[in-house]
């Protein structure tokens, strides 16, 4: 055991005793001891499952009903630290390492690159045109309050510090004690202004810092290695945000709240900088100056000082000006500070500095907010627009009825293209001003019009949720014009379905066979891939595929028109969601499929891990340019044909499959409803978007968070592998295991795919999962289980076969170590919910609620992800 894991267990102890202390302090010694003998039961159970989870089970079942809450708190909030822990452990890790050497880090990730035979001039071309956006998205699964949040990250404040005084202990053991008297779950759910709020709070505790810093790394890697620094206007990482601006299945996301939010984002740039420029006046106390400044600023003592009191008085009015719009007072937004106004005065500050020999202060915080600016702008974050295609339609249904020229949703899509095109190319408009649509109509053009209003720096992409048709997109930009948007905003297609994957490069071809579309693109396609609807439709397998397939055709389209082609991947942070690995991730994606610019979404907890502590967000930025760049200039080489025909085999196998399960039993839906807390999940207040797009409806109206949540709260994870276990099943029996052995040395793709699965089997669990089935299940449901089971187990030893490995996870050891540490403390959680659903479902009341509510928090810490 080196060092460093040595620190880890002593920081996992330090945290659990303190845990300790604090429950004693409140429910007495007694209380602690019988949390100690579930945890060691449980710790025993894990060497003997079937005889000693026997004994562990009795000493849950002997809880009272007055005790279940308070078990569930302390092995929650246990798991919260520990994750909290080895957090901190990874910051250790990295920097135990030294920059330019790390494995993975931009300099070998250069260097590697000039090996391979690419010179320097492509290199610095390439950084200097990369656009990596990383969308920050309000999707529930973000289980804790934010409230608890700060809490965590003042503990990881404390393990920051050197000194292990006596201070530094009792501050850790006054917020484990704050945290042990917070309730863990929010008593509402969020609103989209709560959310809007959050990811502000995450750019402000942690990106503000981390941005400079990973920018300042970047540009000393390469100078190190390519002699050249990185220009201060660069930033190859930017954000963007769908917190107010995500309306699709959302009715809380209206109009009024878009406009709200784009207001806050700006008036919290604007407070962050005034912040920065307050701490820069008082570093900048230098009388010399160049003949620039002085010019500016006459004969002033402290001529820097001079100059950013008038920017300060700027950023002042700004937020003024903010705040009467807010307020419901109209504002004109062309006299909010702009980005060239903001960065002038700066860049004279640099000069000057640099003229005069400072170079070394010209450097330090000044940089820093340079290269801030260069990242969020003046409006923090670009906010996206979301809309389901069918709320655009409605719209010209309810005009072409209302002109009486037909029903526009009866129309074919040659008639609704005619249609569109000639409305765009007209020159009067087409809304009249005597029209009174629906409420659901007006809140689409008032949508519109607050894009309208807007500064377009302050917007990203106007994405179409179930896009299938050039007239999703025609429809959108006809909406857009009408309502008053001036400039080309980005309208973006998301193809979610594994039909509409197949279809994508169809309808990208179309639009860009007509003249008038392509003009307005000017010469920029943008298209988003959804990965958790194509998995819960199609089974991963099938769907991993499609998007490959997909991704490939939309570049092959894109190419041939001369257009280029930006992928918008909807990932989330499961396997069924399309989560992974980073670096590995776009280093899997289609040869030329990452040109320069890549967009991805980031959503709920996944932000906190990755963004929530500068050192390891500076990491996870650093991974996502090193790894653009990589696949921009030594993209992975196309499949085989023979690969390509095994992965055809493999998708429609697993497609069948999984389908005459999800799809064709009748026995399934009721199995899952039985077996997992779904019901229950919709009265968990993660988010302010509703668990389900309808009420009444099936597992097909289920939205694909809860959806995986669900299956991950019982350890069956059947997302992530139901239909490949018969896929590769069948190609291991039919004498193909020496192809699959041949596609994961070889082909990223195939790799990637099997190092997932690999790994969400090793969080899944057979026998947790026939617990909950014996449980909850109706008798006549269980040879369904057994079945499940049973397959499941048996994908365990494919993964071993193709790996060619006799342990899951031995290339992975520190995740290995990880998940089994932390199964003790989630066994006792997994029981005592299993028994909760039990008992509420026959005699529910406040009390069961709230601890079965902390037991789904507290197995979510525990797995590190939920949907």
């Amino acid at each position: 055991m080196t060092d460093l894991d040595e620190s880890l267990r002593d920081d996992v102890r330090m945290l659990g005793e303190s845990l300790g202390q604090t429950i004693e302090n409140h429910l007495g010694s007694a209380f602690l001891d019988k949390i100690e003998r579930i945890r060691h039961l449980a710790k025993a159970g894990r060497l003997n499952a079937r005889s000693n989870h026997e004994a562990l089970l009795q000493e849950l079942s002997g809880l009272s009903e007055d005790e279940v809450l308070p078990v569930a708190r302390a092995f929650t909030q246990f798991l919260n630290l520990a994750n909290i822990a080895e957090e901190f452990h990874r910051v250790r890790l990295h920097q135990d390492v030294c920059e330019l050497d790390a494995e993975d880090s931009f300099a070998q990730q250069i260097k590697q690159l000039q090996d391979d035979g690419v010179d320097k001039a492509q290199i610095l071309q390439a950084i200097g045109r990369m656009e990596v956006d990383l969308v920050l998205t309000a999707h529930p699964t973000e289980v804790n309050r934010r409230t608890l949040i700060k809490k965590y990250n003042a503990i990881t404040d404390c393990l920051r510090k050197l000194e292990l005084g006596e201070y530094r202990q009792r501050r850790l053991n006054e917020l484990i004690s704050q945290i042990w008297h917070t309730n863990e779950i929010r008593q509402q759910r969020p609103t989209p202004i709560d959310e809007a709020k959050w990811g502000f709070a995450v750019i402000e505790g942690s990106l503000w810092q981390a941005v400079p810093n990973y920018l300042r790394k970047l540009d000393e890697s390469m100078q190190a290695v390519l002699e050249q620094s990185l220009p201060l206007d660069c930033s190859p990482v930017r954000f963007s945000s769908w917190m107010g601006g995500d309306r699709d299945g959302n009715p809380h996301v209206t109009a009024a709240i878009t406009q709200e939010v784009l207001s806050l984002s700006r008036w919290m740039a604007a407070d962050l900088y005034d912040r920065d420029l307050d701490e820069l006046r008082s570093e900048l106390s230098m009388y010399q100056c160049n003949a620039e400044l002085r010019a500016r600023v006459g004969d002033v003592a402290e001529p820097y000082r001079h100059l950013l009191a008038g920017l300060r008085r700027r950023l002042d009015q700004t937020k003024e000006l903010i705040q009467q719009g807010l307020s419901g007072r109209p504002i004109d937004t062309r006299a909010l500070l702009s980005v060239d106004e903001l960065l002038e005065p700066l860049m004279l500050c640099h000069r000057s500095l640099i003229d005069n020999g400072m170079q070394i202060i010209a450097g330090g915080l000044l940089e820093d907010i340079i290269r801030r600016i260069a990242c969020f702008g003046v409006t923090l974050v670009k906010l996206d627009i979301r809309q389901n295609a069918d709320r655009h339609a409605a719209v010209f249904d309810a005009l072409t009825r209302f002109y009486e020229l037909g029903h526009y949703l009866e129309w074919d899509e040659a008639d609704k293209q005619r249609f569109l095109l000639q409305e765009l190319r007209s020159k009067r408009p087409l809304i009249p001003p005597q029209w009174a649509p629906d409420e659901e109509i007006r809140e689409v053009l008032d949508t519109c019009r607050v894009i309208a209003q807007a500064d377009p720096a302050s917007l990203g992409s106007y994405v179409i949720s179930m896009a299938s048709q050039p007239s999703d997109v025609l429809s959108v930009i006809l909406l857009l014009k009408e309502m008053g948007v001036a400039h080309d905003m980005r309208v973006v297609p998301l193809f979610e379905t594994l039909a509409d994957l197949q279809s994508a490069h169809h309808c990208i071809d179309q639009l860009l066979d007509i003249d008038w579309y392509r003009d307005y693109t000017q010469g920029h396609q943008e298209v988003m891939i959804g990965y958790s609807d194509s998995s819960k439709d199609a089974g991963q397998l099938a769907a991993v595929w499609g998007q490959y397939q997909t991704q490939e055709a939309l570049t092959a389209t894109c190419r041939a028109r001369g257009v280029h082609l930006t992928l918008f991947h909807g990932r989330g942070g499961t396997v069924g969601r399309g989560g992974g690995p980073t670096h590995r991730a776009i280093l899997a994606q289609p040869p030329g499929s990452v040109d320069h610019t890549l967009r991805v979404t980031e959503q709920g907890e996944v932000i906190r891990f990755k963004f929530g502590i500068p050192e390891i967000a500076e990491r996870n930025l650093e991974r996502y340019t090193g790894a653009v760049l990589a696949a921009t200039l030594r993209p992975s080489p196309a499949p085989k044909p023979e690969w390509r025909a095994m992965m055809e085999q493999l998708a429609q196998t697993g497609f069948r499959e999984y389908r005459s399960v999800v799809r064709d039993d009748p026995r399934f839906v009721p199995f899952f409803r039985a077996s997992t807390p779904e019901h229950e999940l919709g009265k968990l207040p993660l988010g302010s978007r509703p668990a389900k797009r309808r009420a009444d409806g099936g597992v097909e109206s289920l939205r694909a968070i809860p959806w995986v949540f669900a299956w991950t709260q019982i350890r069956l994870m059947l997302p992530a592998w139901l239909g490949s276990d018969s896929a590769l099943g069948q190609a291991i029996a039919s004498g193909q295991l020496t192809r699959l052995h041949e596609m994961y040395a070889a082909w990223p793709f195939f790799t990637s795919y099997v190092d997932m699965l690999e790994m969400v089997l090793s969080k899944s669990d057979p026998v947790i999962a026939e617990y909950y089935a014996s449980r909850l299940v109706p008798e006549d449901l269980q040879p369904l289980g057994d079945s499940l089971r049973e397959r499941l187990q048996g994908t365990f030893d494919m993964v071993l076969q193709i790996k060619q490995t006799k342990k899951l996870l031995a290339d992975f050891p520190l995740i290995r170590r990880s998940i089994n540490v932390r199964n003790p403390y989630i066994d006792p959680l997994h029981f005592l919910q299993a028994e909760l659903l039990h008992r509420d479902r026959n005699a529910p009341n406040q009390r069961l609620e709230q601890a079965l509510m902390v037991t789904m928090a507290g197995i979510s810490a525990g797995m590190q992800n939920t949907g």
